[in-house]
């Protein structure tokens, strides 16, 4: 039984094979094909536009008038008389000529430290705790975190305001009750070190939050064979944490650190209102000098100065840190 078969033709590039000619080469693509592949390259760069615009607007040009106004001597006749008086780099050589700035620098640097270094241990002991915890206790107490870290910043001023008031505070009352009477009417905010020691407190208490659920989800990404690995080597918790846990949340860390560098340098709400920066002005930050000097003594173009200064050391206390951070990026590449 003879089975028919449909004969294909082999098209003309088979056949000029056969015949002994070289296969046709690539197709050469038309402009219109360059074109949309510098569109498609161009894609990201265009998505991100709108979002550098806004940023110009909202951060960039406030930045510009702050900086034109930091060369100019604006006081309130200035401001009555709209009158524009520059004075070039005065303000700038009082400043950096002024003990008071430097030594709120000092604070801001040894402040910024005290608390960073506070948040990232507490921070990361509970983030380990969380990954340790059952899933009832874990979401409980994600719960708390979220809640702590989601309060505004100047209700949580307030509740410390009562927690540390002078003759109706909770830690008085508690501090009476457990023995030390002499505690029971102290005054946190009439000492330079009780009041740091209160807004540290707060600022702890609000940043924790922060770094413990983000170092929890890091956690989640380590595979659990590397742990098994540890436990057959003989390796203890400590070991394991060094040899296992720590290589994988290093970059975690690192980039946290400096996050918190930032958020703790310029926080206001916190120090301004629990005392306004006293008593007699020990507690300023440099945020509080610089409002403190333009708002407070109506010294303007001055606070306007103070600011961008406040910017260039925080800048100059980052880049360092920053230059580890990239370097260790590209080590890994």
């Amino acid at each position: 039984m003879a089975v028919a078969t449909e004969r294909q033709d082999p098209g003309p590039a088979a056949a000029g094979v056969r015949r002994g000619g070289a296969p046709p080469g690539p197709r050469r693509r038309g402009p219109g094909a360059h074109g949309r592949a510098r569109l498609i390259g161009a894609a990201p760069y265009l998505l991100l536009l709108p979002a550098l615009a806004v940023t110009a607007v909202l951060l960039g040009w406030p930045l510009i008038k702050n900086g034109l106004l930091s060369f100019q001597n604006l006081n309130m006749r200035q401001l009555i008389q709209h009158l524009t008086e520059w004075n070039g780099v005065d303000n700038y050589r009082e400043t950096l000529t002024s003990e008071d700035f430097w030594r709120v620098t000092l604070r801001s640097v040894i402040f910024t430290a005290a608390n960073v270094v506070l948040i990232m241990v507490l921070g990361t002991l509970v983030g380990l705790l969380l990954a340790r915890l059952g899933s009832k206790m874990r979401l409980l107490l994600s719960v708390g975190l979220v809640l702590s870290w989601a309060m505004p910043p100047i209700a949580a001023t307030t509740v410390f305001q009562w927690l540390f008031a002078t003759r109706f505070g909770v830690v008085n009352w508690v501090l009476d009750a457990l023995g030390w009477h002499s505690m029971a009417h102290y005054n946190w905010t009439g000492g330079q070190f009780s009041t740091f020691f209160v807004i540290t407190l707060l600022i702890v208490w609000q940043s924790i939050p922060f770094v413990a659920i983000n170092l929890y989800a890091a956690t989640t990404t380590i595979p659990g064979e590397l742990y098994e690995a540890a436990a057959l080597d003989g390796a203890g918790t400590w070991k394991s944490f060094a040899s296992v846990t720590f290589p994988f949340l290093k970059p975690f860390l690192l980039a946290t650190t400096f996050l918190e560098v930032i958020w703790v340098f310029k926080a206001f709400t916190q120090v301004f209102a629990i005392n306004e920066g006293g008593p007699g002005r020990l507690t300023e930050t440099l945020p509080v000098y610089a409002f403190v000097e333009g708002v407070g003594n109506q010294h303007y173009g001055m606070g306007a100065a103070i600011s961008l200064l406040t910017i260039v050391v925080l800048l100059a206390l980052t880049s360092y840190y920053l230059r580890i951070v990239l370097r260790q990026e590209e080590d890994e590449l």
